[in-house]
């Protein structure tokens, strides 16, 4: 806990906001979700308490049964430290919305015994904010899309030690998902401001998760693509479909039609491209620029990563070779997102699948198709 400046005799805020533990839509969260891969994917399988274990003591779990409290200490968001990486909150609880769910909760202002402390008013806001200000971009480095603003307390004094002021935010459209990727962070956050004379008001802030659920595409068609090099090589790959959700598994299979060149192993990697900057056109399903970039101003970014890479074939195959294809969206060691088109025309996020074949020459052919993911649950 921190003390805010001078003038406030010590005064202290502190943001709990409490839900019902048996609704669906509220899920806890082991990590905060960021843009990195994990280096072992097997490590919260065989370790799920490494936190725990590494911390001072487990985390604190003390509630009542009808109410889950998350607790802020700090003014820094959870999702970022102070050296700008991922922060994993061992000892904090991190729950993630579903975006219908209402934010309801209290704002407790403490003091020193025998202390007292003016104030010109106590507000709450509830913000959605678009930040871009980690890279460089034309235009407003952040925007935001939901502001809203309550009065808590008229201005006045504090002299109990402990006072507690509830708050709520019903019916709150929430129009984006949380995120946090390498140019762009999309946040929800609570922030008290105490009003004060002849001083800066002491502010605190607290960060949601919210996801939004998506909705099975009624149509789902196969992708199937037949590439190659003329006289030399001659493939057909299918995959089962072209949406899936994010614990979903990709099924497929690649036929080799003509293989005139040795090739000595196949690959299939997972990619995330990021895409940010104004004016970002959205793009059509399956239409003619799918597996390229958005149309986007000459300033834009596009960060692409790597998220996992599998070896699918080692050996040179003969004509009539059928290689099976299966990949476990589970199993990729980071934390996916669904697809992003043009949110807000500020930023898409679009994986790919990309094929690689290796010949002996250390030659590589490739060949991407766009995926397209959607959220099923709340908290995956």
């Amino acid at each position: 806990m921190a003390f805010f400046g001078l003038g406030g005799g010590g005064l202290t805020v502190e943001i709990n906001v409490s839900t019902d533990p048996t609704r669906e839509g509220i899920i806890e969260l082991d990590h905060a979700p960021g843009w990195k891969v994990r280096k072992n994917p097997f490590m919260s399988l065989q370790y799920p308490n490494k936190l725990e274990d590494m911390s001072e003591g487990p985390r604190r779990r003390e509630v009542q049964p009808s109410t889950l409290h998350v607790i802020s200490h700090s003014s820094v968001s959870p999702y970022e430290s102070s050296t700008g990486g991922d922060l994993n909150l061992g000892k904090e609880l991190i729950y993630a919305y579903e975006a219908n769910e209402d934010i309801v909760g209290t704002v407790t202002l403490s003091l020193p015994p025998g202390k007292r402390s003016d104030h010109l008013g106590i507000k709450i806001q509830f913000i959605g904010r678009i930040d871009m200000t980690h890279a460089v971009h034309e235009g407003r480095p952040h925007y935001d899309f939901i502001s809203l603003s309550k009065e808590l307390s008229p201005p006045g004094v504090l002299y109990n030690p402990r006072t507690e002021i509830p708050f709520y935010f019903r019916g709150v459209e929430k129009f984006h998902e949380t995120y946090r990727g390498r140019n762009v962070i999309v946040r929800y956050f609570i922030r008290v401001e105490v009003e004060r004379k002849y001083f800066p008001p002491i502010t605190q802030e607290h960060d949601l998760v919210v996801q939004i659920l998506g909705d099975e595409p009624p149509v789902n068609e196969p992708i199937k693509m037949e590439v190659g090099i003329e006289d030399c090589l001659h493939i057909e790959f299918e995959y089962e479909r072209r949406y899936y959700h994010l614990r979903d598994m990709i099924l497929g299979k690649i036929n080799f039609l003509l293989v005139r060149i040795r090739i000595k192993h196949m690959e299939l990697a997972v990619i995330r491209r990021e895409t940010s900057g104004e004016g970002l056109a959205p793009t059509a399903p399956g239409g003619a620029n799918a597996a390229g970039a958005n149309t986007v101003s000459p300033n834009a970014l596009t960060e692409t990563q790597t998220l996992i890479k599998y070896e699918i074939m080692d050996g040179a195959p003969v004509k009539g070779e059928t290689i099976p294809v299966r990949l476990y969206l589970q199993g990729i060691p980071a934390d996916l997102t669904p697809t992003y088109n043009s949110v807000n025309n500020r930023f898409s996020v679009r994986y790919f699948l990309n094929l690689v074949l290796v010949d002996e020459e250390d030659r590589r052919y490739f060949k991407q198709q766009e995926i397209f993911l959607w959220r099923k649950d709340v908290g995956l």
